[in-house]
């Protein structure tokens, strides 16, 4: 995944008078930060205008590809579903936005919500090049969402990348609160890891509790582990720019991020048959295939003998879902239909 231009080019405008010096050992100091036993949180990491740059430049294009894989997987779970309205909870420096207006164009209302200053104001600035009107005009409310928070309803609320960040005895009052604004569909990520998954475990169970319909990844009931060290996660590939190599100090053109999600809705879903939990194996004549199903973990060897189910490979990447209507193709079993419910 590449960001979008406009972004690109104003993150490049925004950390033009800051020298890569300065850039990238704020952002190794965020890193560190956000790598310690105890995570530390977001505000007290970006205390002003250098700290935010940095985090735009090191963290803003992994997480926008960690959330339109989420509003991908969204989109194909509701087909026809066209939100209008977004909420982002928690939004930096509106990372969520970008990526929805990418996947829904139509969307018509953003709201933000986020407490740091500096945020909010290299969001602003960042929002102003964006070829959305929504996101030019998005409402920007500076609110501690730790505390008693109010929004009004959308059609998509979201929140990335901020659950591990709060204390435990406040995540589950936020996904509450999230649901409550929600008229269509929830997205929550967080970074994929056994303690990002384990937030976004108890959110899905929050929100089942609350009535939700879990409409990706997968079921709660889906037994998708292998092992008690095992978590479920999924990976996206993202682009480094030249100023996201300077930030991260680092050489290759691109990184693979890691992100655990859980998406719930009011609305009847498009279930599947399996979800592929790990990175496809291609081989000289076959692919090896990891799934989840309903039943559990299947370990699958598509020979090029198999034509259709072959071809179907093709297209498949960590974290695709198999169709029910594809379900013969891999000799899965198709004759009870799995829904996605609380």
């Amino acid at each position: 995944m590449q960001l979008p231009d406009p972004l690109r080019e104003g993150l490049a405008a925004e950390l033009a008078s800051t020298s890569p010096r300065d850039l990238s050992a704020a952002s190794q100091a965020l890193s560190q930060t956000y790598r310690s036993p105890h995570g530390g949180t977001q505000g007290a990491a970006v205390a002003g205008p250098l700290q935010a740059r940095a985090y735009a430049a090191y963290r803003m294009p992994a997480t926008i590809a960690a959330l339109a894989a989420a509003f991908r997987e969204v989109r194909d779970r509701l087909p026809g579903w066209v939100p209008r309205s977004l909420l982002d909870v928690g939004t930096g420096p509106g990372s969520a936005a970008w990526a929805a207006v990418e996947m829904w164009p139509g969307l018509e209302r953003i709201v933000f919500l986020e407490r740091e200053p500096a945020m909010i104001e290299l969001g602003r600035a960042l929002a102003t090049r964006s070829p959305s009107a929504a996101l030019r005009q998005a409402e920007w409310r500076r609110e501690d969402i730790t505390g008693a928070w109010d929004a009004t309803r959308a059609d998509l609320a979201v929140t990335g990348y901020v659950l591990g960040e709060l204390a435990p005895d406040t995540r589950t009052g936020l996904v509450r609160r999230l649901w409550e604004c929600t008229d269509g569909a929830s997205v929550i990520v967080e970074p994929g890891t056994p303690r990002g998954y384990a937030d976004v475990v108890v959110a899905g169970e929050v929100l089942a509790a609350l009535g939700a319909r879990i409409i990706a990844p997968v079921p709660l009931s889906w037994p998708c582990l292998e092992h008690e060290h095992d978590w479920l996660h999924f990976s996206d590939r993202v682009s480094r720019s030249r100023l996201h190599r300077t930030a991260k100090d680092a050489s290759l053109s691109f990184e693979d991020e890691k992100y655990s999600y859980v998406a719930a809705a009011r609305l009847d879903s498009r279930p599947i048959a399996a979800r592929v939990v790990r990175q496809p194996q291609i081989r000289s004549g076959h692919v090896r295939l990891t799934l989840c199903t309903k039943e559990g973990i299947r370990h699958l060897v598509v020979s090029r003998r198999q034509k259709d189910a072959y071809r179907r490979t093709k297209d498949l990447r960590w974290g695709s879902a198999i169709e029910e209507d594809e379900a013969h193709l891999f000799d899965l079993d198709a004759t009870h239909p799995s829904k996605f419910a609380p």
